[in-house]
């Protein structure tokens, strides 16, 4: 069994005792973090490794980056999405694990719209769907986990029509969306829940969105079909979005055989 989980952390450093008593207790195998808010070199790498981690951070300051932590060591480390030299943003990390070929997203958010910001979601959303197609004919099991920030369908937003011209729910943004899983890729958690509910990975620090479970559904897995074949689970684990200081996304969960 391999226990895969994705976090948006909002800032490791303000984050890490969130963090820590979080894989203390849920016992994950490999966690992919996002919005680690930092350079490399000021990742806590050597209190993840202490707690017995392998580490790969492809970091940026004050915004985005992201990180792998593994309990198993982490081969043919690749650093940023392909596609655009100039693009000096950190989003996407992946890592190979067990044979299993891994990656961190932190897609852009895309607002507002019309403008410069959803033309580069957009622009990063199809780098992302060309890539996709390299792993597929690499022929290697594959998973893209993270922070997608596109809410699939109006079941994974709690007010659809005051969300309707959001970049995270634009008719653009889900067409993509929809392209890259089209490709043969298993959304899980989609896969394993189909029917409609209040299925949030997200709550906004505003409007008390969290006591009133006005959430969307932005952090996602979507699997090749040979990765697919081995899921067993998929699940929100919504207890870290309720501790003092949290982050305002909260970790899902894959299990595959």
């Amino acid at each position: 069994m391999l226990r895969i989980a994705t976090w948006n952390v909002n800032s490791v450093k303000a984050r890490l005792p969130n963090v820590m008593d979080w894989l203390n207790s849920a016992c994950p195998d490999v966690v992919l973090l996002q919005e680690i808010k930092c350079q490399d070199e000021n990742f806590p790498t050597m209190e993840f490794e202490a707690a017995g981690w392998h580490v790969a951070v492809h970091g940026q300051k004050s915004y985005n980056g992201v990180a792998i932590l593994s309990r198993h060591p982490l081969d043919n480390v690749m650093r940023r999405l392909p596609g655009d030299d100039a693009d000096e943003q950190a989003r996407y990390i992946q890592a190979d694990i067990l044979g299993l070929r891994v990656a961190s997203l932190y897609l852009p958010n895309g607002n507002p719209t019309p403008g410069d910001k959803f033309e580069y979601k957009l622009a990063w959303m199809r780098r992302l769907i060309a890539h996709a197609k390299t792993l597929l004919a690499a022929d290697i099991p594959f998973v893209l986990g993270g922070d997608y920030n596109i809410c699939p369908t109006d079941a994974d937003v709690y007010d659809p029509a005051g969300w309707s011209d959001d970049a995270l729910c634009r008719p653009e943004s889900r067409a993509l969306f929809r392209e890259l899983c089209h490709l043969g890729l298993t959304e899980a958690f989609h896969a394993l829940h189909p029917e409609p509910g209040r299925h949030f990975t997200f709550w906004d620090y505003q409007a008390g969105a969290w006591p009133r479970d006005n959430g969307l559904r932005i952090d996602h897995f979507l699997l090749s079909p040979a990765a697919a074949d081995r899921l067993l689970a998929c699940d929100i684990d919504k207890g870290p979005r309720g501790q003092e200081k949290a982050s305002d996304h909260t970790p899902i969960f894959i299990t595959l055989n």
